[in-house]
């Protein structure tokens, strides 16, 4: 079976790019009762504009938004869907993520701050309630979130998490000591720090995010690499057996994740064929994801993801229901 189990909805800060990219989605994924007119023709600006409006009314957790991710995802072959959000967009975590990004009056802190306050939306009751809706509706949809874990948060995350149903928690690295290091804007900051011990920081938070027993699946586990700071894999292997032997002793999943590689400078999936070796000879279950935020987005190269996932000898992907981890054969 064909899954696609890691995906967003939304994603901040809003900007005249994401107004462009939100409706260049919506053009790429009309469906038959939505005619279009002649490209470049003024009818054709003023109704993707009228869209464009909808969808901004309506917000990312409307059913037709929704429903453009499944429609587009099952053109590609999807069986089993399952949508995340991350935790900082909702005001019931604001606490909680504050207390460990470092949004103090440094030229960091400052940038993380405004990221931070443009980036929430709401509760995070209107997203559940919207993926509710449609598993009720039949849909083969399982509705989790991402959760970063920070060392020292793991009681509070707990007591937050308790509260809501989900079918899954994928875990994630995204802030070493505070920073969040994929940010395009500080990425600068790689210049100033050892590399070597920087990967070992990262491995030693996914460890103990494994170790935690608050995830189902940690997510894209060297995304470190994300602006092609990396040392030499050869340097990285023994800390790739450490970090599968620890995921495997915790029972924890983890992913094929495709979105660096066709968003970011690094264009390598997550993890490295390297990785996904010691996860294949540790007996890591893996599911496969897009990370996709746009909806023709869906499915980006799962095809490839299966295919590495093959030859590295998977024969098998899960994917979670009701916080239970279901197995199904690898498609390629």
């Amino acid at each position: 079976m064909k899954v696609d189990f890691h995906f967003h909805l939304e994603e901040g800060p809003y900007s005249f790019r994401w107004l462009q990219r939100t409706a260049q989605a919506i053009d790429a994924t009309l469906n038959e009762t939505e005619a279009s007119h002649p490209v470049h023709t003024l009818p054709w600006i003023e109704e993707q504009t009228r869209r464009l409006n909808r969808r901004l009314e309506e917000g990312c957790f409307s059913k037709d938004w929704i429903e453009r991710y499944l429609v587009r995802g099952r053109q590609k072959g999807i069986e089993r869907f399952g949508i995340v959000d991350h935790l900082y967009r909702f005001d019931e975590f604001r606490d909680y993520y504050e207390k460990y990004i470092l949004m103090d009056d440094s030229k960091l802190g400052k940038l993380q701050r405004q990221w931070f306050d443009r980036v929430r939306v709401g509760s995070i009751d209107t997203y559940l309630k919207a993926v509710r809706d449609l598993q009720g509706e039949g849909y083969p949809l399982s509705v989790g979130v991402e959760a970063d874990y920070f060392p020292g948060g793991e009681a509070e995350l707990k007591t937050l998490l308790d509260r809501y149903k989900l079918d899954y928690v994928i875990g994630s690295v995204h802030f070493l000591e505070g920073w969040g290091f994929d940010n395009p804007e500080v990425k600068d900051l790689f210049e100033t720090r050892d590399l070597l011990d920087l990967y070992r920081d990262l491995f030693e938070h996914v460890k103990q995010a494994a170790r935690s027993g608050l995830f189902d699946i940690i997510a894209h586990l060297d995304n470190l690499k994300v602006f092609n700071y990396r040392p030499d894999e050869s340097e990285m292997l023994g800390m790739y057996d450490e970090v599968a032997a620890v995921l495997k002793e915790a029972n924890v999943a983890s992913e094929i994740n495709t979105g660096l590689a066709y968003r970011y400078p690094i264009k390598e999936m997550c993890p490295s064929p390297s990785l996904l070796s010691s996860l294949y000879k540790q007996g890591v279950p893996i599911t496969l994801s897009s990370d996709s935020h746009f909806p023709d987005d869906i499915g980006m190269m799962l095809n490839e993801a299966a295919n590495l996932a093959y030859d590295t000898g998977y024969r098998e992907i899960v994917y979670f229901e009701n916080r239970q981890r279901f197995t199904t054969l690898l498609e390629r």
